[in-house]
């Protein structure tokens, strides 16, 4: 019994000795790179959204265009569906890849459907309540010639407490007009081996 009371007063402390513990906050920079989980972060969306970009405004079809029409493409950034087995919130991925389009310099962008939703309701309060000088035209949007959509999946090799984890991030550029695909690209360089840890008790 003495016992018994000894080890449940024991279990008390370390409860409390715990509840004591404070949280520990370090600031890092945010470039550093940092593999906590083994899941996706933003490292990977980084270096998932630089190759990308790269790909798709050094392929064939961008001096095609350029060489047809004598200016640059508009391009607007499409949906980015997850179909891994984890959560990824892809509307980073998607604004990752705008902010990338358009510090290229290679391409125009336009504003996504929920964006436009929100400055058209502007422009309409602009015809009513703003100056004739001032109020911004209707019907004078400029027309995206392409849009960039793609997903997200992954490969997981598990053995024990070792598992690898791939992910593969395509992205395809449409014509928004004839809905050819005039590229296609794939990065498949994210690729984590994680090993756990036993569980003691």
């Amino acid at each position: 019994m003495k016992k018994l009371l000894s080890f449940a007063a024991l279990l008390s402390l370390l409860v409390f000795f715990a509840g004591c513990e404070t949280t520990r906050v370090e600031r890092i920079d945010a470039g550093t790179q940092t593999d906590i989980s083994g899941y996706w972060n933003d490292t990977d969306v980084r270096i998932v959204a630089a190759d990308l970009i790269e790909q798709v405004t050094g392929a064939q079809w961008y001096k095609d265009f350029i060489n047809e029409n004598g200016r640059k493409p508009v391009v607007i950034v499409g949906t980015f569906r997850n179909k891994s087995d984890e959560h990824i919130d892809t509307t980073i991925i998607s604004k990752k890849l705008e902010i990338a389009l358009v510090n290229s310099g290679k391409v125009k962008s336009v504003a996504a459907k929920n964006e436009r939703n929100e400055i058209r309701k502007e422009r309409d309060e602009q015809q009513l309540n703003s100056s004739l000088e001032t109020a911004k035209n209707i019907g004078n949007e400029t027309a995206a010639d392409f849009m960039l959509q793609g997903d997200v999946k992954t490969i997981v090799d598990t053995n024990g407490k070792i598992s690898t984890r791939t992910y593969f991030v395509s992205a395809e550029l449409i014509n928004i007009e004839t809905t050819d695909k005039v590229w296609l690209g794939e990065n498949a360089e994210i690729k984590k081996s994680i090993k756990r840890p036993s569980v003691r008790f």
